[in-house]
């Protein structure tokens, strides 16, 4: 999952989301239902153009000193290596 704030939206000027057809559990065990998702949305890393979907997370949901989180489809795509 690729998770943004909707501050970020606002800031990236994208439109409001798609229904976000999903719940989530998250890792401390609480429930928490996406604000929506955005599919097929371009992005750049290093010069590299990805696509990826976004969903839209309220910001109890996440630590606010990340307004985005790239998951691991986004890491396996981009076959990132790490130690």
């Amino acid at each position: 999952m690729n998770a943004i704030i909707d501050g970020l939206r606002q800031k990236l000027g994208l439109s409001p989301p798609q229904l976000a057809p999903f719940n989530l559990w998250m890792v401390d065990f609480s429930f928490n239902k996406p604000l929506g998702i955005f599919p097929n949305i371009g992005i750049r890393i290093h010069g590299i153009p990805y696509v990826v979907t976004f969903t839209l997370m309220n910001n109890k949901a996440i630590d606010l000193t990340y307004s985005m989180l790239l998951g691991r489809p986004w890491l396996q795509n981009a076959k990132v290596i790490h130690n």
